[in-house]
């Protein structure tokens, strides 16, 4: 028989608790028999005070990119400006576009109220407002884009449907705020549906986020994939991983098309560092994560199971300690051995891991190409940074009026969103931030298949003369953004009152 070699992965250490959880976690693993080699690299803290602000240096990229497959410990990123989050960069430069976190309750051996509780959330991990594209446009307003793509929302919406029937779930729930949020979460929620059609074996709902994180803190054994967004997806992991017991326990996954890096969840705590109190639970799990994704799913069970078995005999470490259930405190070394010890017994209560094997996942590697659009400039939104006239709304209105020329109608002028101009109230707060939209001027006006009225497309010439008269007025313009018609529908929001 051909020999089979064994994968090479990298692997970081960390901060804080990060180099004794990867050691425990590899001791496990070896005495597992997991077949693997590890390569290191230096991330975090050390290399960002050698004034690397990405937190790793350039050199380890090439490793990372020969052995496709990452176990990392957790790492602190300095305090101050100018750093730049390791995780964010590691998720976007390497095409990480879906993060898994499994959180499970484990009672009555790790406390929790919700005993039924076992749940997996995927969250979109490249767009939203994790582009981190932000700011200062004027003395007291800062901007933060959301960016949200379909090509984003179809890969990750695809890889949650594609993972619920891999792994024998039932349901797929996604959660948005489509309801404030109508284009960004509503493309989301759109697409979620539009690929939910090719699923009829699941179960499909959608839940505004602001009472999906309710649920999930309330009744989270309601819910079993959860797919949403970047920043939502966030929050409630952390939410469901303390509410099924302790963010200590899970591991997450972060997958791309051609490359995958597991962490625990957790931060690197810095406080109890060398220590021995570290729980490394958390990395043993995205360590089986891993060898699930490497193809070595018998090791990832006895691993998984191994580790059931020391919660339920009571074996725990001091972040989850119970007076009830915990017959011995340990710290990290003794937790790492009782584990290795249990290797290749099952739970005896809990439901034991069995990975399904047999089930793959189904991901296209090249998503089909955009559908062709029809696309019309129909007006311009122009910010500006005024702070004059007592912000007099009105006195504005009347300079952008006079400013707008023979081809625009200053349609409206809004302040943090809220239309101020025409008819206005008093009573709104202003800051000195104002958005006055502009409109292609229009004598023969239709209506739209929105049931709005549709303008005449402009030029973008139009639009550099309008900027052009505004300027000549000594306003400080700080940003346009243009109004697009796409095949025949309002691309844009109204304002609030508009």
């Amino acid at each position: 028989m051909p020999q089979v070699t064994s994968p090479v992965i990298t692997i970081a250490r960390g901060d804080g608790i990060g180099g004794e959880i990867m050691d425990a976690t590899m001791q496990i693993l070896k005495a597992a028999g997991a077949q693997l080699h590890y390569e290191e690299i230096q991330i975090g803290e050390g290399v960002y005070r050698q004034g690397v602000l990405s937190g790793i240096a350039p050199e380890a990229w090439d490793i990372l990119r020969q052995n496709r497959v990452f176990l990392k410990s957790p790492i602190t990123t300095p305090q101050g400006g100018g750093y730049k989050s390791l995780n964010v960069t590691m998720r976007k430069a390497m095409g990480l576009y879906a993060n898994v976190r499994p959180c499970k309750a484990y009672t009555p051996f790790v406390s929790s109220h919700f005993p039924k509780m076992d749940l997996v959330i995927i969250r979109e991990n490249e767009e939203d407002l994790y582009a981190g594209i932000e700011h200062q446009q004027t003395a007291e307003v800062i901007q933060c884009l959301k960016l949200v793509s379909r090509p984003g929302c179809e890969r990750v919406v695809r890889y949650a449907f594609e993972y619920a029937r891999a792994y024998g779930r039932c349901k797929v729930t996604c959660m948005t705020k489509d309801n404030i949020m109508k284009l960004t979460d509503g493309l989301f929620r759109q697409v979620f549906n539009e690929i939910a059609q090719e699923y009829p074996d699941l179960e499909t709902e959608h839940y505004i986020i602001d009472i999906g994180s309710a649920l999930i803190a309330e009744r989270p054994e309601q819910f079993d994939v959860i797919v949403t967004l970047n920043l939502y997806g966030d929050i409630i992991s952390d939410i469901a991983a303390q509410v099924c017991g302790s963010v200590g326990l899970c591991g997450s996954a972060n997958i791309g098309p051609d490359f995958a890096m597991f962490e625990a969840i957790h931060g690197s705590a810095p406080d109890i560092a060398g220590k021995d109190l570290a729980n490394p639970s958390g990395l043993i799990q995205a360590a089986c994560m891993m060898l699930v994704h490497l193809g070595q799913p018998a090791v990832a069970e006895k691993i998984a199971n191994a580790l059931l078995k020391t919660l339920e005999d009571g074996i725990h470490t001091a972040d989850i300690y119970s007076e009830s259930f915990t017959k011995q405190r340990v710290g990290t070394q003794a937790f790492t051995q009782a584990v290795i010890a249990r290797l290749g017994q099952p739970p005896a209560q809990l439901p034991p891991v069995f990975y399904h094997t047999e089930n793959k996942m189904r991901l296209p590697s090249v998503l089909p190409p955009a559908t062709p659009i029809t696309k019309r400039l129909v007006g311009v939104d122009v910010f500006l940074d005024w702070n004059k006239e007592q912000r007099n709304p009105n006195s504005l209105g009347a300079a952008m009026e006079a400013a707008a020329g023979p081809e625009f109608k200053l349609k409206m002028i809004t302040n943090r969103g809220v239309k101020v101009y025409p008819d206005g109230f008093p009573e709104t707060f202003c800051t000195d931030h104002w958005r006055c939209r502009f409109v292609g001027i229009n004598s023969n006006i239709a209506p739209g298949q929105d049931g709005l009225s549709h303008v005449e497309p402009i030029g973008h010439s139009n639009i550099v003369s309008l900027l052009t008269r505004i300027q000549t007025q000594d306003f400080d313009f700080i940003k346009t953004e243009n109004l697009y018609e796409i095949n025949g529908k309002r691309a844009y929001s109204l304002g609030q009152g508009e």
